[in-house]
């Protein structure tokens, strides 16, 4: 059920508060420690973060499509590496079990992950496969009551302080695509479960990606999504649509963001006796930006009530990840451009925020994945 627009507003208002007098303000610690302080964990758990998509009978808050995306624009103007946090939990984490799940798997799970006393992290990515997702390595034999897992995962965000992994594993091993591929609820401190340490990244500073090591790992029959084999990517494709609307809606936040400090320095910044935001090249990137996030937005926002109605919102939502995560590159280009000299040091956040917004190009599905997405829907659906 949808929330009335007066809670959704009060519900905004709030995280929008929390983006800027909490989060905001913790950017640069963040980034400096690549973690995020336990204060800040404890109010995002506490504003229901972790539990926006969970069905409200496990602790959730049930939002729809609709509502979900405004609230991660919101979200999404703060530092990437907060959202992340929960992001699993809201994503694929949480939403393999809510569609596919089985009565024990939704009761044991879910109102952790609701409540963020456990934090979810998805693995998929190895060494030789990622986009290419049929050239899956990782096995999974069974054995008794027993799945053994043999494979390693990389990139894995979240994976150092997750309690659960959501792995994906080939179960047919004579399948040469995804077909033969199954997902598996992997517990931490799982034997033969070994995360490695954290890598230096170029940006997201605060959200830790690492290597999942699956050495033997014995993991129950009984926690195989669903309870049946070969349906892993059966199951992701049902909730991808919605992690790349939900990852458009963070990428239009971020450049809402990143244009408003831009526009803000450029009034304040003098040459000439004016300031530069009198300058019209600086008034065309400006509006140049501000219309690029109005079409981002407008996209996603039309690709959500779409889905909400229930419809198919596969080329929609490669649509609005592909123009949203491109754009926000362009904003993020433009504002350090803007900052000048001041926007390639440190102290001003934007740099920063720049490094952070290249991510949103390669994940979720990249760009030229999103691009091979819309032009075979395309001419499919073209007599």
């Amino acid at each position: 059920m949808a929330l009335d627009q007066e809670t959704l507003d009060q519900l905004l208002e709030t995280l929008h508060r929390f983006v800027h007098e909490r989060l905001i303000p913790h950017e640069r610690t963040v980034a400096d420690t690549d973690r995020i302080p336990d204060d800040i964990v404890a109010e995002i758990k506490e504003l229901g973060l972790f539990a926006l998509s969970i069905p409200e009978e496990y602790g959730g808050l049930a939002l729809n499509m609709r509502e979900e995306i405004e609230v991660a624009m919101v979200i999404g103007e703060a530092a990437p590496a907060f959202r992340s946090l929960f992001g699993t939990n809201v994503g694929i984490g949480s939403q393999a079990i809510v569609l596919d799940g089985t009565p024990e798997q939704k009761e044991k799970y879910l109102p952790r992950l609701a409540s963020g006393d456990l934090v979810g992290s998805f693995c998929l990515t190895e060494p030789e496969a990622g986009s290419d997702a049929g050239s899956l390595r990782t096995s999974a034999v069974r054995d008794g009551d027993h799945y053994v897992i043999n494979g390693t995962k990389r990139y894995i965000t979240n994976a150092p302080y997750a309690g659960l992994f959501t792995v994906m594993a080939r179960t047919d091993q004579g399948s040469k695509d995804a077909r033969g591929v199954s997902a598996f609820l992997v517990e931490k401190g799982t034997s033969g479960l070994t995360v490695g340490a954290p890598e230096k990244k170029m940006g997201q500073q605060g959200a830790p990606v690492a290597d999942v090591v699956f050495d033997n790992c014995r993991v129950p029959a009984e926690n195989i999504i669903g309870g049946v084999e070969n349906m892993g990517f059966k199951t992701a494709m049902k909730v991808l649509d919605k992690g790349r609307l939900h990852i458009s809606a963070v990428c239009a936040g971020l450049a809402s963001r990143m244009l408003t400090d831009a526009v803000r320095y450029t009034k304040e910044r003098t040459q000439f006796g004016n300031a530069i935001a009198d300058f019209q090249l600086i008034q065309a990137m400006i509006a140049d930006s501000e219309t690029e996030i109005y079409a981002a937005k407008s996209m996603i926002r039309d690709a959500a009530l779409a889905r909400d109605r229930g419809e198919d919102t596969k080329r929609k939502a490669s649509c609005a990840k592909l123009f949203a995560s491109e754009m926000v590159g362009r904003v993020a280009d433009r504002a350090v451009q803007m900052y000048g000299g001041a926007g390639y040091i440190a102290d001003y956040g934007i740099e920063q925020l720049y490094r952070d917004a290249r991510l949103f190009r390669i994940y979720e599905g990249t760009s030229q994945i999103q691009q091979l997405i819309i032009a075979k829907d395309v001419i499919a659906s073209t007599d």
